[in-house]
């Protein structure tokens, strides 16, 4: 037995509010760059769902700014941490070198790539330069009072650099190595948020919250002109060039892309998202990049709701946008169609997403979604549940990709969400809640222990509860549940349970890691106990279509593939999501498993082999 990574479906871009993302491309304009979580995303432009993690951090990242070359990515986090690395395979660390005592809030690299500027939020200085494959010192960022928010280098020699910070100022360096050269105040009324030179070395541009774009010679610093009085009404978050020098792009708070003529100082195009007149929070345009190398002249921005906007000059709509999580996926689950190429995910923020297995596409599902973490999905007849921590059941139509029908409140919190013979179970802290057709048809309620967990098939119902017992129900036409065994085996809490496609097995996880097998014929009679090479909590298992092999994935971040036949036989995946797996699932027709987790990616993995 092996299993593979096919692909890593890659989480969003995590954005903050009022505070700039920044976006990076490489030189040939074919791959897009950022951070998310604690992780990098390098990601295909022309087909997102081909993309490479890199997991070196330790801390959140938050910038990540390809080389000139294209062959290294230099990438900061909230530590104060810059690590640089290859970006073909996202794997080989060239060095790790630490700058100041804060967040890393933009990076910088020269035109010959080999010096690197970071700059953020320090105690003693606020940004250093450093050579990209030693880290030795090639000389220093001054004449900031407060956090320095962006950086660039000039892309020729002589070598300039500017800075911009909540101080409300631009500082321009001479190197190498860098050294203050002169300090522009008084021209921005705001914190300046971001700082660009041309292509072409000539012009320095700087906008910031107070909408104002100031231009700048690019080889004195001297302060040129002031464009675009009253275009954009919220803050400027980021700039961009064309290569040609002779336009750039630019991101703001009002929902808006703007695209500037240089010469003449005009805006030629602007982009609105969020529909026309009113004002959508999640539409704030916090990040623009224009990739240099392309034919199509394509410009990429950034939502503050995680979503990648492609933009083209003339088209006055987004020609794709591209949407996943932002946030750590906490629930994972398959269409009800039963051939595994739709999965559903749910976040931690209440964001629910579709996927499309083969194509690794994802659409956010329209509709009220949760306003909490997602608990769990379950799907049946066209139509899939999820239950969440606003202590709802909500039902989404799968054709049409929207939430539908009523939303159901529960009685207290759900740990749970199980479906069968067009019944709907929803384990609480307090019992069962059944729905049909939408409506409550009827409840056990269970003092002794909490339930912690549900699973369903055909007319047999398992529960898994607070004091390590797992108990079988059996529902008869009434809606009413008759418990027909229990088991006592587990040491800890049963946090994860799933029955095999005909009902005949249960495979029950516990918080320890350890995961029992039984059968359901006359009560519970354990199988196998021998699954036991998780050491977190185990969070999801699935069954494939023919029972003979469960895949289970745990917060020790690891998914397992077990054998019923030789459960001694089992393949892992290591590290498979940072901050631990929460979900898994069998797709492609069995071939294949997907598993999400902490790191709000979902990945592929080809199993082969089974024994």
């Amino acid at each position: 037995m092996s299993i593979t990574i096919e692909k890593i479906l890659a989480a969003s871009s995590v954005t903050a509010r009022g505070q700039p993302t920044q976006l990076s491309t490489d030189p040939k304009g074919e791959r897009i760059a950022y951070a998310s979580g604690k992780s990098i995303f390098v990601r295909s432009i022309d087909d997102p769902s081909d993309s490479k993690q890199y997991t070196g951090h330790t801390a959140q990242t938050t910038v990540a700014k390809f080389s000139p070359s294209g062959f290294y990515i230099a990438s900061g986090d909230v530590s104060g941490s810059v690590r640089v690395w290859d970006s073909i395979e996202a794997v080989n660390t060239k060095g790790e070198y630490h700058i100041i005592s804060g967040r890393i809030n933009d990076i910088a690299w020269d035109g010959d790539s080999q010096r690197i500027i970071a700059v953020g939020d320090g105690r003693e200085r606020f940004g250093h330069a450093i050579t990209a494959d030693s880290g030795n010192s090639v000389g220093e960022v001054s004449g900031h009072s407060k956090v320095i928010n962006a950086v660039a280098i000039r892309p020729l020699r002589p070598l300039r650099a500017a800075t911009v910070s909540d101080d409300m100022a631009m500082c321009f360096l001479h190197g190498a190595p860098f050294k203050f050269n002169s300090k522009s105040t008084g021209l921005h009324k705001g914190f300046v948020l971001g700082t660009a030179f041309s292509p072409d070395g000539n012009t320095l541009v700087t906008v910031g919250a107070d909408k104002r774009i100031q231009l700048y010679d690019g080889k004195t610093g001297e302060p040129t002109k002031s464009i675009g009085e009253g275009e954009h009404t919220g803050s400027i978050f980021a700039v961009s060039w064309s290569k040609d020098s002779k336009k750039f792009v630019t991101a703001s708070a009002d929902q808006t892309v703007k695209l500037w003529d240089v010469e003449t100082g005009k805006v030629t195009q602007t982009w609105r998202f969020g529909g026309e007149g009113g004002v959508s929070v999640p539409d704030q345009q916090v990040g623009v990049v224009w990739p240099h190398g392309r034919s199509d002249g394509l410009i990429i921005s950034l939502s503050l709701g995680g979503d990648l906007n492609y933009l083209v000059e003339g088209n006055p709509n987004p020609i794709k946008v591209v949407q996943g999580h932002n946030k750590s996926i906490t629930a994972l689950g398959v269409g009800s169609d039963g051939k595994g190429q739709t999965l559903w995910t749910g976040s931690f923020d209440g964001r629910v997403c579709n996927w499309d297995v083969t194509s690794g596409v994802g659409t956010v599902v329209d509709g009220q979604s949760h306003t909490n973490q997602v608990t769990e999905f379950t799907s049946g007849d066209g139509r899939a549940y999820s239950v969440g921590w606003d202590d709802t059941l909500r039902i989404v139509d799968e054709s049409a990709n929207t939430f539908a029908g009523e939303t159901q409140k529960l009685s207290s919190q759900p740990k749970g969400v199980a479906s069968a013979d067009g019944r709907v179970y929803v384990a609480t802290i307090e019992g069962v809640e059944i729905y049909i057709k939408d409506q409550l048809a009827g409840k056990l309620d269970t003092p002794d222990s909490q339930p912690t967990s549900i699973a369903a098939q055909g007319p047999l119902v398992a529960v898994g509860f607070s004091n390590n017992a797992v108990r079988l129900y059996k529902v008869d036409s009434g809606n009413k549940l008759t418990q027909s065994g229990e088991a006592k085996d587990s040491t800890a809490h049963i946090s994860a349970l799933a029955f095999s496609k005909d009902g005949s097995l249960l495979a029950a996880g516990n918080t320890a890691g350890k995961i029992c097998v039984y059968k359901t014929g006359g009560g519970l009679e354990l199988v196998s106990n021998r699954w036991s090479a998780h050491t977190g909590r185990v969070t999801s298992i699935a069954w494939n279509e023919a029972g003979t092999h469960a895949v289970s994935g745990a917060l020790d971040t690891n998914v397992f593939v077990w054998s019923l036949a030789k459960p001694g036989s089992r393949v892992k995946a290591l590290n498979a999501h940072k901050d631990g797996v929460n979900g898994v699932a069998w797709v492609d027709g069995g071939k294949k498993v997907a598993s999400t987790g902490g790191d709000a990616s979902i990945k592929i993995w080809n199993v082969a082999d089974l024994q």
